[in-house]
């Protein structure tokens, strides 16, 4: 099979200059855009994905509040940007697939239990009845 491409870069985000002039209750908002807006110019690729931790960190002093600038490493792959902070491992969608499959075969076999007792609880439910007429 062929390799996949997987670029990876640090930058640090300037967000001041862009969120000062925007309304307070907009800030971590317009700060989101920023760095979304930043990582398609220099990653060149339209398909940007930011990391939960980062979007903690610009939402964690509130929504009029930002943090100044933002330490980011960007991951390409495919044509898809995972943006997330410094330090920060980046989370791989293959172990939430192989959850997915270990939830599913999990929940089917104790589909496959609980039949089994209902089934056996009907059997011996039945032959009661029957020592029941037999008697």
């Amino acid at each position: 099979m062929a390799e996949k491409k997987k670029l990876e870069r640090e930058y640090v985000i300037p967000l001041r200059r862009k969120t000062v002039k925007i309304q307070r209750y907009l800030r971590a908002k317009k700060a989101m855009s920023v760095i979304r807006q930043f990582m398609k110019r220099h990653m060149k690729s339209e398909n940007v994905k930011l990391g939960q931790e980062l979007n903690e960190l610009i939402w964690s002093r509130g929504g009029t509040y930002v943090p100044g600038k933002v330490h980011v490493t960007a991951i390409k792959e495919d044509d898809i940007v995972h943006v997330n902070l410094v330090g920060v491992k980046p989370k791989t969608e293959e172990k939430k697939v192989e959850k997915k499959e270990e939830k599913k075969v999990e929940k089917k076999e104790e589909r496959e239990e609980h039949i089994e007792k209902k089934e056996s609880a009907k059997e011996e439910k039945h032959k009661k009845e029957h020592k029941g007429e037999q008697n």
